[in-house]
């Protein structure tokens, strides 16, 4: 099998296939052994932030000399990111072998139980290679969290960021009920931390009292203060139950990255003993392509991945406090499972001096089509094919004097970010 044809294995169901619920990754990872009995670490649910909680975590635990498994979703530019050990991909050889020794148990799963989604697989793997490998794993999980294939993990330490409204076709139309999708990672006698407030706090709180698992929450046992450095991060303080470390030097861009690098360190110290040392040294490493990603100067290109309305909006203050009164070029697009009208209302707050819309090839089919969005924003608004083009296009409105926000989509952004890496 060449990785190629691997990667037309997994995904044969399509990269948007999707069926909800655990029992399939549980029965996978049972056949080949239970390659995550045992292991030690934190799932990290929640509406924005996983990803840079996940990774500053993960930074963290190495820096204090563990073997690491990362589980980052989606990817941007290769599935190899899905699967990372000491922060570095999985090879594209490796990816292959792993797949070829899961064949036979994914075969046996699927007589019985029907086939598994590529995000099973994807899951399945991870842990088939990263099980025998690792002292601590660092999980982030895909969708909600209840029916998603990573909660049928139990790795003691439980991470919920924050909740708001995303996904409401398939976690609820409300914050209330979101919340509960993704508190239900709790597991009996877990550790929990969170970023959460008001309604979610209280339901994460509840399903932890039903857990017996004492929680730690940001703002009240978990407290950050931060000073930005512009588009180098920001130097935080952080203080917990029995932690403190100041002047911490955080590289990552956007005022809600010391929340997030706030919670990493909680959840360290509750998995091993973490000297300062170790959280100073793993935070200062600490890297995340595709969240307020600089990529190009004259004009100034920025990728981020926030597609949800909070996030976007969270990214766009950020960016227009750094970069004031400048002209701003917005490229956007949108996957069809979300409401182009809450979208195109957080594009607005940016107040982009003009937006082009366009379509990433690698979610072909299961965008919102560029015209659409163009009509629909109105004014300012072009629709350009394919995404290269439309970059380009943003960059002659821009002029070398502006700044380029690449947004809406991770898709998109890693289309662009792969653009970038080949040109380098």
């Amino acid at each position: 099998m060449t990785y190629d044809e691997a990667l037309a294995y997994i995904s044969k169901q399509g990269r948007f296939g999707m069926k909800l619920g655990i029992e399939r990754t549980r029965a996978i990872l049972d056949r080949i052994g239970a390659p995550d009995r045992g292991l030690r670490g934190a799932l990290i649910a929640g509406t924005n932030g996983k990803g840079s909680t996940g990774v500053c975590l993960a930074a963290i635990l190495g820096a204090a000399g563990s073997n690491v498994g990362f589980m980052p979703k989606p990817h941007l530019i290769s599935y190899t990111e899905r699967i990372e050990l000491n922060g570095r991909p999985i090879s594209e050889a490796e990816f292959v072998q792993t797949l070829e020794a899961l064949v036979p148990a994914l075969d046996a799963i699927a007589a019985e139980m029907g086939q598994a989604t590529e995000f099973e697989m994807l899951t399945a793997m991870a842990l088939a290679y990263l099980g025998p490998r690792i002292d601590r794993l660092v999980c982030e999980v895909g969708l909600g969290g209840r029916l998603d294939a990573t909660n049928a993990l139990d790795l003691g330490v439980a991470v919920v960021t924050n909740v708001d409204l995303d996904h409401q076709k398939y976690l609820g139309d409300t914050i209330e009920q979101i919340a509960h999708e993704k508190a239900a990672i709790i597991k009996p006698h877990n550790h929990v931390v969170t970023g959460c407030q008001g309604s979610a706090l209280s339901i994460v709180e509840e399903h932890a009292a039903r857990a017996g698992a004492p929680v730690l929450v940001l703002g009240r046992d978990i407290h950050v203060e931060s000073e930005s450095r512009g588009w180098d991060g920001h130097v935080m303080n952080v203080t917990g139950p029995d932690f403190e470390h100041r002047n911490l030097v955080l590289p990552l861009v956007g005022d809600y990255q010391p929340a997030n690098a706030a919670l990493a360190v909680a959840a360290a110290h509750l998995l091993d003993q973490v000297t300062d040392d170790a959280v100073r040294d793993g935070l200062a490493s600490t890297r995340w392509p595709g969240r307020l990603q600089v990529i190009a100067q004259h004009p100034r290109v920025i990728l981020d991945g926030g597609h949800n309305p909070a996030a976007m909006m969270k990214a766009g203050a950020t960016l227009r406090r750094l970069i004031g009164t400048e002209r701003l070029v917005a490229v956007f697009a949108m996957l069809s499972e979300r409401d182009p009208a809450q979208l195109l209302a957080a594009l607005r707050t940016l107040k982009p001096d003009a937006a082009v819309f366009t379509e990433p090839g690698s979610a072909a089919g299961h965008t919102v089509s560029a015209d659409v969005l163009a009509r629909t924003y109105g004014a300012h608004g072009h629709a350009v094919r394919p995404a290269p083009a439309a970059l380009e296009r943003a960059r002659e409105l821009a002029g070398p004097s502006g700044s380029v926000l690449v947004c809406g989509s991770l898709y998109l952004v890693g289309e662009i970010l792969g653009l970038s890496a080949l040109e380098r």
